[in-house]
């Protein structure tokens, strides 16, 4: 069993060697605003608009990302899109899969069956239950199809920062 599971890494894994972009926290420039959930969740949102994200739509979309703070020290926590990723290893059904354009890891929806094994290999803590009743995972997924994740673009001190993994 162990010997299909880690040829079965190797295949998620094979054929991906470009260099990833990475979004890079500057704990020393966030102060807390939270401007990165808000961003973040309207994106994942059905209707896209602040007000109807927050108000209108049931179940309410969640951020892929959290903010932590204690005392002075706050910063954003989302997926690091892990060079060797535990979560693929972990995925039963194969939903986890690294984007071979990109290099980040995502997950497809429809074949998640709600295992939460990602959940638990997860060294970071980043990857979340969704909340909106569907037994899938939710995560950052740096806002596919957007040239920059939102929570960098709209990070009003620049804490939040996407660039080449060095």
């Amino acid at each position: 069993m162990k010997k299909i599971k880690n040829q079965i890494s190797k295949i998620k894994n094979s054929g991906y060697k470009a260099k990833l972009k990475r979004i890079i926290i500057r704990e020393e420039y966030c102060m807390g605003c939270r401007l990165c959930e808000v961003y973040c969740l309207v994106q994942h949102s059905r209707t896209k608009n602040i007000i109807k994200a927050y108000k209108g739509e049931y179940p309410k979309p969640q951020p892929r990302l959290i903010v932590e703070e204690k005392g002075q020290i706050s910063f954003a926590l989302q997926c690091r899109h892990c060079e060797d990723a535990p979560c693929l290893e972990a995925c039963i059904t194969g939903a986890m899969y690294r984007d071979e354009k990109t290099g980040a890891i995502l997950c497809e929806e429809n074949k998640c069956v709600g295992c939460w094994m990602c959940i638990m290999v997860c060294p970071f803590g980043v990857i979340d239950r969704n909340r909106e009743g569907k037994k899938v995972i939710s995560k950052c997924d740096l806002c596919i199809g957007e040239e920059i994740p939102v929570c960098v673009k709209n990070c009003p001190n620049e804490a939040i920062v996407y660039e080449e993994k060095k």
